[in-house]
Order: structure tokens, then C-alpha cells, then sequence
């Protein structure tokens, strides 16, 4: 056991994570020349598409530092905010971190946030100088912002680089030197801590695990503590570029254990697995449950694919433990889900994940967060969907969470990050200089404020150098009221929202001109209003398609022109007392991209 290394790699997104992984692996021979390609581990096309990491990857090395053979358990991690919870479950599994800085562009909020992560769970921190090829490397100016961040010696820092292949062998001897091998009981009662499961159509819900104490072996009968459910060990194994079938993973070790599962429903990440004959005395304490910030509804475009939805949201939970969802129905658009995210990359994700894997196209409702409102008679109730809400004469007060949020930035960009903040009804509360030319801001402002388009906005003020990371500080009062879409006199419930009452006029006045320009055009005339209660704020007509129905008129008594054009207008009254206005998908989604 002494001889096993688990470490994982963080960083701020696009800070070479992968790329440094891909070095690791071809430096200890546990890829070939054949199979090498860039960002080895990210293994779904989405990921090579847009060139981020959406999940964890574990991978096992074996390397021989002098006579003795180690076993490297590497598990690379998102960068992005929206997949931190990705990384918190990895850092569960590992012993070190390599904390990757870009010499380019120095510390950012997302390299601070996933520090704090590792700091909580006492993991060894090596941290690295990655991309010292670039000729925009600052390298000791980013030492010094590296050793006020974590206080380590100048000499610990080591300079890398993911595309030459710089520094790669230090990595590896700091890791054998510096990781602490993980401690555990081989002889103890079975404790293994899953932190990742995948669907395989064809041997069913495949689980991925740290075993902590004692061992588990092939055909061993196992059972999952949350659960309480038992099954048969067909397969264990370790986790290498495919996975390598072993008689028995040991303690310390990562691997999968393939048991004929068929429901994705009774495996859960962070349960314990342990064995039915000698059963450990408790679960292990794993990470703390996921808190969704976002909730959206998704529906299927055809109602009667909603049984198929469910299905396709159970396996992708497998793969992706941080979403919630719970069923709902809506008078637009009939069954779906409510879901929660942890952002709006993450919802995008999804979405694109749903419909490239299961083949299931969906209607996403507006995003929101969820909010707190108090009735008149001391009832607390907690609204997830706007349609939730309960009507003004009986509604006391609405409460909606706050963030903290931490910006960091170049100096020059300081005043319009600091305004598109206050814009946003954001509080400054710290402005520091980490260096003489990189300011950090801190703002509590609203959740339902950023979940937008807050983070484009901010890159694009900022030239992309700012970045950005939060975290829920609780509930605070707030002047919030329902913005309610009517489209002839007929309320969309997709499309209503909660805003604050300052605002409310302005979005109204937005997403009606918007819903103009989107529906298309009818036989009949259509009304398209924004109403808070009974009042309405702000209103856009489509005017209706016609024929020209006098063209067979020639000359003559105007008499018979008024005639055909009052026939004409009485049929389009009865149509519109029949019609109903079909709303395109993308009225939906513009909403989100209004300025």
C-alpha cells in the first residue's frame, strides 16, 4: 500500500490541466504512441468540441522510481465553476493535488475556490508553473502571487509545460515524495466510497470507487449501505485507458466493480459499498449533497416521449450526480421535469447531452433560482417555479438567496466590472490589491441576478481576464413580483418569471418586443402583453396576415368593397376566438439572450 500515490489535478479553467495529464501518461509509458491524442481523458465529443472538461477522469500509471514500482491514481477535474462539484468529489478520493497556475496569467478565483476544496480535506498541495513555454510567461511574478496564496517555499514551485513536456519528471518525483501513500486497514471490514458510476447498454450501471479499508474480490456478495440493496461482484477491476479486469482491488486502490445493475436509481455517488458477510459498522463520510442554484423546467417536444425523458434523465444522472429533477406539468407545454443545475453551462450541457446521447429533443423553460415567500397567515413556502407563487393579497414578503461573489481582474478593468455589479443590484464589500497590476472585488449581490447572462458579460467587459467564483451566503428580503406573459389574453407559463419590482417594467418591455419578432405571423391579430397581477406593464400587437380581398372589385360602389372587408373581419374575429398561437422553441431561449 505504501507504493500507492492518489492525486488529482485542479486548476482554473484553461489552465492545461489535460494537456499536463497527457504528459504524465505518455512519460510513464501508460499510453502508447498509437493511442496518444490531445486531452486523452476527455472522452466525450461534447468536451473535445468546446475544449473544456465536463467530468472526472481517473486513470491508474504504474512507473518505477529507482527499484521500487508505483501506482499513480490520477484523477483530472473540470476548471469550470459550474462543475465544481465534479472536483469536490475527487478531491474526496486522493491523498495530493497538483495546483496548476498559467505563467501567463497567474492566480485566478477558480484556482482559489478549488484550493480551499483541497486545504478542507488536508490534501498535499505540489503547486506547478504550467505553459512556461509561452513567450506572455511571467514566471516570478506568478511565484510571488503563488506564495502569498499558499505559503510554500520558492524552490517547491515547479516550472512546467504541458506542450513540450518541460518539467514532467519533477512532477513525478515530487509526487512520490511529496503525496502521503493512503491510510487504511487492509485487514478491516470492506469500506469502499463511490465517486463516480457510468451506464453501459450492454453490462448495465458500472461504479467507480475508492476502497478505504479492507479489500474486495471477485464474486464477493456486496451491498450498498444507503440503499440496502446486495449484488454479486461479476467483475472488479482497476481503471487503466480501458478498464483491466482484477481478482481483487485492494486497499487504497481505485477501480469498478460491475455487478448487473439494471436501476440507475440504487446506485448512488457517495454511498459506501461494503460486504454482505463481514458488513462495515457504518458509511463513510463522503461529500456533502449537491444544493442546485438554477432550476429550469425541461419538457419533451412530444408529449408523448415523456417516459422516455425520465429514462434518459436517470442515466444521465448516473454520469452526472449534480442534477436534481422532480416531475411537473405545464398548461403550454404538458409533462416534464423541474431541474436544477449548479449553473448556466452546466443547463446548456445538458440540454446538448440529452439530445446528441438519448436522441430526445426538449423545451427548456426559463431559468430561475429558487426563492423563499411568507403568506400573510406565517406559512413558509419555498418557490422553485414562478407559477409557484402565491397571489399578492395573500403574499407577505419573498426572500431570495444572495451570493458572495469573487472577481478577479486586471486594474484597468476595475470601474466597468464595478458597474456591471451595481447594475446587477450588487453590494461591494472588499476591494484588494493582490498585485500592484490584479484587483480582487467582493460583492454579495442576488443569485437571480447572474444566472442570465452575468459571466458573458463579464468576460466580454473585462477582454476575457476577469474570473469569476461565488458561493451562497442565505436568504435576504427583497421587493420581488411575478412578471406574467400574455399571449391573447391567455397566460404562458413557460415564460413567466420573478424580477424585481425596479426591473420589471424594463424586461416586460424587452421580452414583448422580442416575443414579436419570434412568433410567426397568424391569420388573425395577436396581442402579446406583460402583466404583474392585473396590471398590464407593457404590450406588443403582431398585426394579422391578409388577403386582399377587394382585388376583384373594379370600381364601383364602395359599398360592396365594405362589404367583403367586413366579412373578412368577422372571420378573423372567429379565428381568433379558436386559434391558438404555437410559441417556437427559440422564443423560449431568447429570453435569455435579451440585450
Amino acid at each position: 500500500m505504501k507504493h500507492i500515490r492518489n492525486f488529482c489535478i485542479i486548476a482554473h479553467i484553461d489552465h492545461g490541466k489535460s494537456t499536463l495529464a497527457d504528459r504524465l501518461l505518455e512519460y510513464t509509458a501508460t499510453i502508447s504512441q498509437r493511442e496518444a491524442q490531445a486531452q486523452l481523458l476527455d472522452n466525450m465529443d461534447l468536451e473535445r468540441e468546446r475544449g473544456i472538461t465536463i467530468k472526472s477522469h481517473a486513470i491508474q500509471m504504474n512507473y518505477k522510481v529507482g527499484d521500487i514500482e508505483y501506482n499513480f491514481n490520477l484523477i483530472d477535474t473540470p476548471g469550470h465553476v459550474d462543475f465544481s462539484y465534479e472536483v469536490s468529489r475527487s478531491i474526496a478520493a486522493c491523498e495530493g493535488a497538483l495546483l496548476i497556475v498559467d505563467a501567463s496569467q497567474g492566480i485566478q478565483a477558480q484556482t482559489i475556490s478549488n484550493l480551499y476544496l483541497a486545504l478542507e480535506h488536508d490534501l498535499e498541495i505540489i503547486p506547478i508553473l504550467n505553459k512556461m513555454d509561452l513567450p506572455g510567461a511571467m514566471p516570478e511574478e506568478v511565484k510571488d502571487q503563488i506564495i502569498d496564496l499558499i505559503g510554500c517555499k520558492r524552490e517547491d514551485i515547479i516550472p512546467a509545460s504541458g506542450k513540450t513536456g518541460l518539467g514532467i519528471p519533477d512532477i513525478i518525483q515530487a509526487i512520490v515524495d511529496r503525496v502521503p501513500a493512503p491510510v487504511g486497514d487492509p485487514e478491516a471490514p470492506l469500506q469502499a466510497l463511490i465517486f463516480d458510476s457510468v451506464f453501459n447498454s450492454f453490462r448495465g450501471i458500472i461504479a467507480y470507487y475508492k476502497v478505504v479499508n479492507g479489500e474486495i474480490k471477485k464474486g464477493d456478495k456486496v451491498k450498498f449501505i444507503n440503499t440496502g440493496k446486495e449484488y454479486l461482484a461479476d467483475e472488479v477491476g482497476i481503471l487503466k485507458l480501458d478498464m483491466a479486469p482484477r481478482s481483487v482491488v485492494k486497499t487504497g486502490d481505485v477501480g469498478y466493480i460491475i455487478s448487473g445493475i439494471k436501476e440507475a436509481r440504487e446506485v448512488k455517488v457517495g454511498d459506501t459499498i461494503t460486504t454482505v458477510s463481514r458488513p462495515a459498522d457504518g458509511a463513510i463520510q463522503g461529500f456533502e449533497e449537491v444544493k442546485p442554484m438554477v432550476f429550469a423546467g425541461i419538457y419533451p417536444v412530444d408529449t408523448d416521449d415523456f417516459e422516455e425523458l425520465r429514462e434518459a434523465m436517470h442515466k444521465l444522472q448516473l454520469n452526472d450526480a449534480s442534477i436534481v429533477f422532480e416531475p411537473e406539468s405545464s398548461a403550454a407545454l404538458g409533462f416534464g421535469f423541474r431541474c436544477g443545475f449548479l449553473g448556466m453551462l452546466h443547463m446548456e450541457i445538458i440540454q446538448e447531452r440529452l439530445e446528441r446521447e438519448f436522441d430526445m429533443t426538449v423545451i427548456t423553460t426559463v431559468p430561475n433560482v429558487s426563492y423563499i415567500a411568507h403568506t400573510t397567515k406565517g406559512v413558509e413556502i419555498t418557490v422553485n417555479n414562478p407559477s409557484d407563487l402565491p397571489d399578492p393579497s395573500k403574499l407577505d414578503s419573498v426572500e431570495e438567496p444572495f451570493i458572495k461573489a469573487n472577481i478577479i481582474t486586471k486594474a484597468e478593468f476595475v470601474g466597468p466590472v464595478m458597474s456591471l455589479c451595481i447594475q446587477k443590484r450588487g453590494i461591494i464589500v472588499n476591494q484588494s490589491y493582490l498585485t500592484s497590476d490584479r484587483v480582487e472585488l467582493v460583492f454579495e449581490m442576488p443569485m437571480g441576478e447572474i444566472v442570465f447572462d452575468f459571466y458573458d458579460k463579464l468576460k466580454t467587459i473585462s477582454k476575457g481576464y476577469a474570473s469569476f467564483d461565488y458561493h451562497q451566503v442565505g436568504y435576504r428580503k427583497s421587493d420581488l413580483v411575478r412578471l406574467d406573459m400574455l399571449i391573447n389574453d391567455e397566460p404562458v407559463d413557460a415564460l413567466s418569471s420573478l424580477i424585481h419590482r425596479s426591473n420589471a417594467y424594463d424586461f416586460g418591455k424587452k421580452i414583448c418586443e422580442k416575443l414579436r419578432e419570434l412568433i410567426p405571423r397568424q391569420q388573425f391579430e395577436i396581442k402579446i402583453q406583460a402583466s404583474i397581477g392585473a396590471k398590464v406593464i407593457a404590450r406588443e400587437t403582431l398585426s394579422a396576415l391578409r388577403k386582399d380581398v377587394t382585388a376583384k372589385c373594379y370600381g364601383g360602389d364602395i359599398s360592396r368593397k365594405r362589404k367583403l372587408l367586413e366579412k373578412q373581419k368577422k372571420g378573423k374575429k372567429r379565428m381568433r376566438q379558436v386559434g391558438n398561437v404555437e410559441i417556437p422553441q427559440s422564443a423560449f431561449m431568447a429570453v435569455l439572450k435579451l440585450d
